[in-house]
């Protein structure tokens, strides 16, 4: 919280430490790393191709929880779970349109955290990071505003590229009022790496075939549009434990 009075970005020892969530690394509050941030600026400079710690750090993660971090243990999910609990008329997105949507992450994470980091460089041989710089809503609500508001040098340094980002994060709020978690399911590439590790990490859903009816209530409650009884360890699951709370004969189990 220190850094929020003194209005500058922590950058002692810990930050040399990733931590498991989206966490943006100018959050005058964050004490670690965002383990997505880290990955595009060791895969853009010149020492590194790729950084063995922090795919090592978040594939152990994603053994170990899968998206369940996603689903508990991310500030920004959190934030959308809240946004979700204002009253107003809500969506439920069509599932071809939603099977198409949910490639979109995938994309994200290969060309904006691999690939453009990777071969678009400088004469230096150095790359910004793609994705935090031109995308991420999450680095413009915990780094962007709160550093902007507390240091009047920066605010006269505003230009376009801010407005841009303001302009997701605000269309990313609005969103997540009307649909559940928009920026988990179509955009974060983060839990895209997550969600690769559901059907063989050590935390996941069973079905017991033999207490299921097919009686579909696990599919209504889901609000990620999830076949849980045929599915349970989706890529999309984000673990919230819901079908679990709803199945009637208890068949689904953690």
């Amino acid at each position: 919280m220190k850094g929020f009075f003194q209005s500058n970005i922590y950058k002692g020892t810990l930050k040399k430490i990733c931590v498991p969530g989206l966490n943006c690394y100018s959050c005058p509050g964050a004490l670690g790393s965002c383990p997505i941030g880290s990955m595009q600026a060791v895969i853009g400079s010149i020492k590194y191709n790729v950084s063995l710690y922090i795919v090592g750090f978040i594939s152990l993660m994603g053994v170990i929880f899968g998206r369940f971090i996603c689903g508990w243990l991310c500030p920004f999910g959190l934030i959308q779970d809240l946004l979700y609990k204002i009253p107003s008329h809500k969506i439920k997105v069509n599932t071809k349109v939603n099977n198409i949507l949910k490639y979109m992450k995938y994309i994200i994470l290969l060309v904006f955290v691999i690939l453009l980091p990777m071969f678009l460089v400088d004469e230096f041989g150095m790359s910004p990071p793609y994705f935090c710089q031109y995308i991420c809503p999450v680095g413009t609500l915990e780094g962007g505003i709160p550093l902007v508001l507390m240091n009047e040098s920066l605010r006269g340094a505003i230009g376009f590229l801010f407005a841009w980002k303001i302009f997701i994060l605000v269309t990313v709020i609005i969103l997540s009022i009307i649909i559940y978690r928009p920026f988990c399911r179509y955009i974060c590439p983060l839990g895209a790496f997550y969600g690769l590790f559901n059907p063989i990490s050590f935390y996941k859903y069973k079905v017991d075939k033999n207490k299921c009816t097919s009686c579909k209530a696990c599919v209504r409650k889901c609000n990620m549009n999830i076949e849980v009884y045929k599915k349970p360890n989706s890529t999309a699951c984000i673990r919230c434990g819901e079908c679990i709370k709803v199945c009637p004969t208890k068949a689904i189990k953690n």
